[in-house]
């Protein structure tokens, strides 16, 4: 046993608080070794083009540049790397596939000189007709943006589900769910066929892409921001041919990354230039090279949805085109659970979906917070509106009478839905007088429900929990500190499991060397998966502690108590004895530590359509009430409700700050955010062309509703936050504009000139 006062379920103040605010806090960015040169990249002004000759002779010999990473400089090496299929080269091979495209790399003394030698860099390309988007890459005549198809490998899936590599031209991959008879539609009353288009966008993180490479005597060391240094690791040793031992990474503070900064993106160029060079290098990307290294997939998707009279689901069949860019990266994945997830937290007799992922000519796209329910929702939750109007319902009741039921699964041979879907939804229309709202010109409110399945799949986690003899705790994990407080909220875990206050445990740095495994910061799995692994770490240490000292008093460990707050242990009723005491008896004056280990990992079942059944369900609901202005199309978001299921709070300012911020980037994708291109090149890939939201466009009314239904699968019933908050916004923002005007906009973002067209249309009957 152990006493101590409570730590979950108190906004406990982040341990890396007072870091942060003092501008005390180290990143990748301010990592400065001896020596260190400085590398950049020659990027190819060509959206498509083969690339006939490549002559770094002139660079090499420009003083102060140490290392020239050119296609030829590829010899003994794996170059290619990727999630699934192996496509994308530390450097360009035989073609470049996006104007911004890596072509070269130098590594220098600075800088400036790294560019100047760019620019003695002569390369040769033959141009190529660009895909410039998914209908140009999907052509009859589109050229094959990979003529020789590069290896992949697909994971295994259970019931309903399947998947292909690269069924036809142009596409990589494509996931198929079935289940339910089809034969269901002709049962169907009405039949509604509509389709949808979701924008593009940057992931936008303040930190850089950025790291720090020192290679000496075969050994890799690096400090890099990443979101998953494990995989990380084992992509290296591949490319480079190297046991994953002799590869070390450090991972400090990571300054955001929204699913941007997983597998490769700087490390191959600045290990390899580091190699050459024989001293540390350091690649750190500007802005700019941001939006030529990842983005958030664009996608078009179509929806059928067959209902009764009376708006009952019946079946929904659905189609979805991703743009994957120029190389697959984590598409196949996003890809998956974008066709999962088509379906909705809705009741259906029969389900038929695909995912498919186009190669274009431009920037790679990857991994964004929602992870394909953001494209899958926007789709599905529009329509749900869209079939309210016309069967002449209210959009709330159509939801209430089709959502599943607490403990329902989701389809066969998968978990059931942990969250009262009816009773989220009445609290945000409650929070938003959506029951009472006024119907007033141009003034309108919308809601819409979040889902997606959380947790990763078949993911495990790792943890270490060490205590040393005065009652001093390290936690480590493989969890990266980016922002949304894990290295606080795992510490209250393992205080809560040890019964010692917060103050004197310390979250451990992560170091691939040292820390134990975990598969990576994504899938808001921080809380579940290693919350769990923690925990179990936790009471194994714990255990280990009075199994100690029971040794020591000659009585069983379950006669004791531990008071974790005066770091004294007490057989029954008798006198508390100090630990450390009894500790120094036994092992010196130099004192001990117990060492605790715990793991987690969901089960397998081969009749769960993923081959794991979903760990839990992360649920998000929205609520928007916007003023349409009918001269200029322009948008006022006057009210903007968000709330998330986060089962229990272990840290609920923490909680609350991952629902807002993940509200607000909805909000972005609803109303600004758009990567937009000419002929295959970006045209607004820089800071002062992009528009992200700013404090003066929040709304005037902006609430946050943290809902702890209490059933997750987490420590003391916490469930995972950070994504399910912004997945629904933007549907429910366009529902508002429907309610406000009459006319459905089924492109994002919600632009002015596009609410104005399509209004237009609706006063003429056009729509």
């Amino acid at each position: 046993m152990s006493t101590a006062p409570a730590t979950v379920g108190a906004a406990a103040p982040r341990h890396d608080a007072a870091l942060k605010v003092s501008g005390a806090a180290r990143y990748t960015a301010d990592v400065r070794l001896p020596g260190m040169l400085h590398a950049k990249v020659l990027r190819s002004p060509h959206p498509h083009a083969r690339l006939v000759s490549v002559d770094a002779d002139r660079a090499r010999a420009l003083p102060g540049v140490h290392a020239v990473l050119t296609r030829d400089d590829l010899a003994g090496l794996d170059p290619y790397y990727g999630f699934f299929i192996k496509d994308q080269p530390v450097v360009a091979v035989d073609k470049v596939r996006y104007a911004g495209d890596v072509v070269a790399a130098v590594a220098a003394e600075d800088e400036a000189t790294a560019l100047r030698a760019l620019a003695l860099i002569d390369v040769a390309y033959e141009p190529l007709p660009a895909l410039t988007d998914i209908e140009a890459a999907l052509a009859p005549d589109a050229p094959e943006l990979f003529e020789e198809k590069p290896r992949g490998a697909l994971p295994p899936y259970g019931t309903g589900a399947a998947a292909e590599l690269w069924p036809r031209k142009n596409v990589c991959y494509e996931f198929r769910y079935e289940t339910g008879d089809d034969a269901v539609w002709a049962d169907c009353d009405h039949v509604f066929e509509d389709t949808f288009v979701f924008s593009r966008m940057n992931h936008f993180h303040l930190e850089p892409f950025v790291t720090v490479a020192d290679v000496r005597a075969g050994e890799s060391e690096l400090w890099t921001s990443t979101q998953n240094p494990f995989p990380l690791r084992k992509e290296l040793a591949r490319v480079l041919r190297t046991p994953e031992h002799r590869i070390r990474i450090h991972v400090p503070y990571v300054g955001g990354g929204f699913g941007a900064k997983h597998n490769c993106k700087t490390e191959p160029i600045a290990v390899l230039l580091s190699r050459a060079a024989g001293r540390p290098v350091r690649y750190c990307l500007t802005t700019e090279e941001a939006f030529l290294t990842l983005s958030q997939h664009a996608a078009r998707l179509a929806v059928k949805t067959g209902v009764m009279a009376d708006g009952t689901f019946v079946a929904r069949e659905s189609h979805v085109l991703l743009d994957a860019g120029a190389y697959t990266d984590g598409s196949p994945l996003v890809a998956e659970k974008a066709g999962y997830r088509m379906p909705g937290p809705y009741r259906w007799r029969h389900l038929r979906s695909s995912c498919a992922c186009v190669m274009t000519t431009t920037t790679p796209a990857g991994p964004y917070r929602g992870f394909g329910a953001t494209q899958a929702t926007w789709a599905s939750e529009s329509q749900v509106d869209m079939i309210a109007h016309r069967l002449g319902l209210d959009p709330y009741e159509l939801r209430r009478r089709n959502l599943k039921e607490l403990g329902e699964p989701f389809v066969p041979g998968e978990s059931g839905i942990d969250s009262d879907l009816a009773e989220g939804l009445e609290l945000v229309a409650k929070e938003l007088g959506y029951h009472s709202r006024e119907r007033r010109p141009w003034r309108g409110m919308g809601l819409a429900i979040g889902f997606k399945d959380g947790g990763g799949v078949n993911k495990p986690a790792t943890a270490r929990v060490k205590v040393t003899a005065t009652g001093g705790v390290h936690v480590g994990s493989g969890t990266i500190e980016i922002g949304q407080g894990a290295s606080t909220t795992l510490c209250q875990v393992a205080a809560e499991e040890l019964g010692v206050p917060l103050a004197r445990i310390a979250y451990a740095p992560v170091d691939t060397a040292t820390t134990p495994f975990d598969q990576g910061t994504n899938a808001s799995s921080g809380m579940t998966v290693m919350g769990r692994a923690v925990q179990r770490a936790a009471a194994d240490a714990r255990s280990r502690i009075l199994t100690f000292v029971s040794s020591q008093l000659g009585c069983s460990a379950d006669e004791l108590t531990l008071d974790g707050d005066a770091w004294t242990v007490r057989r029954g009723t008798g006198a508390p004895v100090p630990l450390a005491d009894l500790v120094a008896r036994e092992f010196g004056p130099t004192g001990y530590e117990f060492t605790g280990e715990g793991s987690f990992k969901a089960p397998v079942s081969h009749e769960a359509p993923l081959e794991a059944p979903c760990l839990f369900w992360e649920i998000g609901w929205a609520g928007a009430e916007v003023e349409v202005d009918p001269d200029t199309g322009r948008v006022a978001l006057l009210q903007l409700v968000a709330s998330g299921d986060v089962g229990r709070a272990v840290n609920p300012l923490l909680c609350r700050g991952q629902d807002e911020g993940a509200a607000v980037m909805g909000m972005a994708q609803a109303l600004f955010e758009e990567m937009r291109y000419e002929d295959g090149v970006l045209l607004n890939g820089e800071a002062l062309d992009y528009r992200v939201p700013m404090a003066e466009d929040l709304p005037g009314r902006f609430v946050s509703l943290t809902q702890e239904q209490g059933h997750g699968p987490g420590p003391f019933g916490a469930k995972g936050a950070g994504e399910g908050a912004m997945v629904p916004v933007a549907a429910a923002i366009a529902n508002a504009v429907h309610e406000a005007t009459g006319a459905r906009v089924t492109r994002l973002p919600l632009s002015p000139e596009r609410v104005f067209l399509a209004t237009a249309a609706a006063r003429e009957g056009r729509a």
